[in-house]
């Protein structure tokens, strides 16, 4: 917590001297940002298990190759990490180390965006949107991730061009956690896709 001392008005009566600073502020509005991201997820989530009742509309006749969604899965994990370690060094003010493990955040996220191109490519060729309605939920949760992931790669961009991660003395902020809180999301909900749209299908088919 900082202060941000004010200049006497002499022509008011009271005269404030100092009005605090919330340095958290901003962290703040990112967890309200994805407590309401996660919200839509669990809409979809929701969707594609009501869906899933319809057999008759809800048809595929294989689940989903697990390869591409297995490379992406430890992309971002390892994304995650490599953005804890960065925010951890601007916490000890080694803000070169945090610039660079921002850096290799960036380039997973971009790898995993690559990744989900080439599994959108291999699964056209037998599912599109409109085969039927699982095909629809499928693209909807994983298009509706990737914009996710294009927005966490951009903030990681921007966190990346700053000139510094020190906070302002007269407007504090924490830039660097606030786009990793965001990344820590992106992470969590790819491991939950992962499982649901991958991981299940492919279980049911040995009867599990």
């Amino acid at each position: 917590m900082t202060t941000n001392t004010i200049a006497p008005n002499r022509g008011s009566k009271f005269i404030p001297t100092a009005l605090p600073l919330d340095d958290t502020r901003g962290i703040w509005a990112m967890w309200m940002v994805v407590a309401t991201e996660a919200a839509l997820f669990v809409c979809l989530f929701g969707a594609y298990f009501y869906l899933e009742n319809n057999k008759d509309r809800w048809t595929y006749n294989t689940p989903p190759a697990e390869h591409w969604g297995w490379g992406m899965l430890g992309a971002l994990i390892v994304s995650g990490f490599t953005i804890w370690l960065g925010d951890r060094a601007v916490i000890r003010q080694a803000y070169l180390r945090a610039r660079a493990l921002l850096a290799c955040t960036l380039l997973l996220g971009l790898g995993f965006l690559i990744m989900e191109g080439f599994d959108y490519a291999s699964h056209w060729a037998t599912l599109t949107p409109y085969s039927n309605s699982y095909g629809s939920i499928f693209y909807t949760i994983e298009s509706f991730d990737a914009l996710h992931v294009i927005v966490g790669v951009l903030i990681l961009g921007y966190v990346l061009a700053m000139p510094r991660y020190a906070p302002a003395r007269r407007a504090p902020y924490r830039p660097y956690r606030v786009a990793a809180i965001y990344w820590y999301f992106v992470v969590i909900v790819w491991i939950a896709i992962f499982f649901l749209l991958y991981v299940m299908p492919n279980l049911r088919i040995y009867g599990f």
